[in-house]
């Protein structure tokens, strides 16, 4: 066994080709697996503003099924919008919510039968989800907050599942 080469990073990175530049990983050998993967955020607001959201009297509209559609569409482009993401044929995708008083709980579930995993896609459905509620909500409150934005469960794949 030879000696280290401090530069060379293929072994230590996967992104990484031993040059030290990008690359997409290969993934044509994986097994292809049902994966799913579940994400969340949370929308930091206002009292007012989820008695508006309850009522459906924000000023924008029905923030909840606009953030609905824009998460489910930001999932669809997640490799267009993160680079070394693989574009994967996504089978399902839902936005869920939970209003509690002062704050909105937003839940991505993506799931895809491929070699890959789908949590980059859950990310990016949940965060452009929240998002979406922000410039839906910010004619009555500015200052509402994105935050917590994590994984909370994946299945499928060679490392098996895990929750939160």
């Amino acid at each position: 066994m030879g000696a280290i080469n401090p530069l060379d990073t293929s072994e230590r990175f996967t992104h990484l080709r031993p040059d030290g530049t990008a690359q997409m990983v290969d993934v044509s050998e994986k097994i292809e697996t049902i994966r799913e993967s579940t994400a969340t955020a949370t929308v930091l607001t206002t009292r007012r503003v989820l008695a508006l959201l309850t009522s459906d009297e924000l000023p924008k509209g029905d923030a909840l099924g606009v953030a609905r559609v824009a998460g489910i569409m930001a999932a669809k482009k997640t490799s267009e919008l993160v680079p070394l993401c693989h574009p994967l044929p996504l089978s399902k995708v839902t936005i869920d919510f939970e209003l509690l008083p002062t704050s909105v709980n937003l839940f991505a579930s993506v799931k895809t039968r491929g070699v890959t995993g789908v949590e980059m896609e859950a990310l990016t459905a949940v965060t452009v989800a929240a998002l979406s509620m922000y410039d839906m909500i910010k004619a009555v409150d500015r200052h509402a907050i994105l935050s917590d934005i994590k994984v909370l469960a994946k299945s499928g794949g060679k490392n098996g599942s895990w929750t939160l």
